[in-house]
């Protein structure tokens, strides 16, 4: 019977000396008692840098000229808008303000 139990502590020791060891080559967390542990989680790379490569550079947000171009067209299409008289209202004159007053 002893000679059984000593086989089976041995056998314990020798498998718990392999994992700690594989564990030291494999650079992997040795985790004996199963508890959940962030560590998966933060051993894996950063994606943010991929994502970013996926989009193309816009050229046209650094470009004064593209950048002047649109801006003079978003404010003649608000000044047509202004004098059809569909612009934006003046500041205190808007929907909310006009609830108020009533």
């Amino acid at each position: 019977m002893s000679g059984q139990k000593l086989k089976g502590m041995i056998a314990a020791a020798v498998s718990s000396g392999v994992t700690e060891a594989r564990a030291r080559i494999f650079r992997h967390m040795l985790n004996p008692t199963g508890q959940r542990s962030p560590h998966k989680i933060l051993r894996k790379k950063l994606i943010g840098e991929k994502v970013a490569q996926w989009y193309p550079y816009d050229i046209n947000k650094d470009d004064p000229l593209v950048m002047a171009r649109q801006e003079q067209e978003r404010l003649s299409k608000l000044e047509m808008l202004k004098r059809r008289g569909k612009g934006p209202p003046k500041k205190g004159q808007g929907k909310r303000a006009t609830k108020r007053s009533k």
